[in-house]
């Protein structure tokens, strides 16, 4: 319920209330004026609806601008691209005999720039860069392993990693989805990787970082502390940007454990 409905809803206890206590106790009860009680009464049907705050615009505006003058207004207003309002204001004097002031065509310009449909600039995403040599940057994801490919009915979470210029790919299978797999899982990749590792990115999950979950956090998980101890740069994917994390997502689903 909207706050007009609300409020029509309150003046009908109030009249209600009135035809049984009387104007006076009702001014009372409901800390108004007799005043503000006898107004309420008048347009009053016994509905709520009629109790409604009535539109207060006038039925008739003598000094409103006509479709003449709005014409020309939007007009000028177009030429100079309605940026410059003082010199568009001054050529409808000129040129085309507009007589009101210029208060008067700054509000008609504010209604017409409100009325206009205002364009979306499209969003370019910038081209990705990928890797141009083995090891230059590793992508890291975590799959959760649906329930249908594991016979046994343990949940399993598969860790993968990917080379972005080999394709070179290297998974495990964890138990848990914690901050110590991804340490464990990293510890392995660095064992296995035919090449040195440069870069590992990842997105913002937990298991990889608190950035987006601690106010303020100075210490680091696991995983960024063996990072920093090796050496290792680490880059976290902007959030929402979905495209910049590998393309390699299903590979769980079409698996079995």
């Amino acid at each position: 319920m909207d706050k007009i409905a609300q409020e029509a809803q309150h003046r009908q206890r109030m009249m209600r209330y009135r035809q049984e206590h009387g104007a006076i106790e009702t001014a009372i009860r409901y800390k108004v004026s007799r005043k503000t009680v006898s107004k309420r009464r008048k347009p009053w049907d016994g509905t709520a609806a009629s109790l409604r705050d009535r539109s207060r615009r006038p039925y008739h505006s003598p000094r409103k601008h006509n479709d003449d003058e709005v014409k020309k207004i939007r007009k000028v207003l177009k030429k100079h691209r309605w940026k410059d309002l003082l010199l568009a204001y001054q050529e409808a004097r000129d040129r085309h005999g507009y007589a009101r002031s210029y208060g008067a065509f700054k509000r008609v310009t504010s209604q017409l720039r409100a009325a206009k449909p205002q364009k979306k600039k499209a969003q370019k995403s910038k081209p990705y860069q990928r890797a141009s040599y083995p090891g230059q940057k590793l992508q890291l994801d975590v799959k959760y392993v649906p329930s249908k490919c594991v016979v046994s009915g343990q949940k399993y979470y598969q860790f993968t990693a990917k080379d972005e210029c080999t394709r070179w790919t290297f998974r495990e299978m964890y138990e848990e989805h914690s901050t110590y797999s991804a340490y464990d899982f990293l510890i392995r990749l660095i064992q296995k990787a035919p090449f040195p590792i440069r870069e590992i990115q990842t997105d913002n999950g937990t298991e990889f970082t608190n950035a987006l979950i601690v106010v303020k956090a100075k210490h680091l998980t696991l995983f960024e502390e063996v990072l920093q101890k090796l050496g290792v740069l680490y880059h976290r994917i902007r959030i929402a940007a979905p495209r910049h994390n590998w393309e390699g997502r299903t590979t769980a689903q079409n698996g079995h454990a």
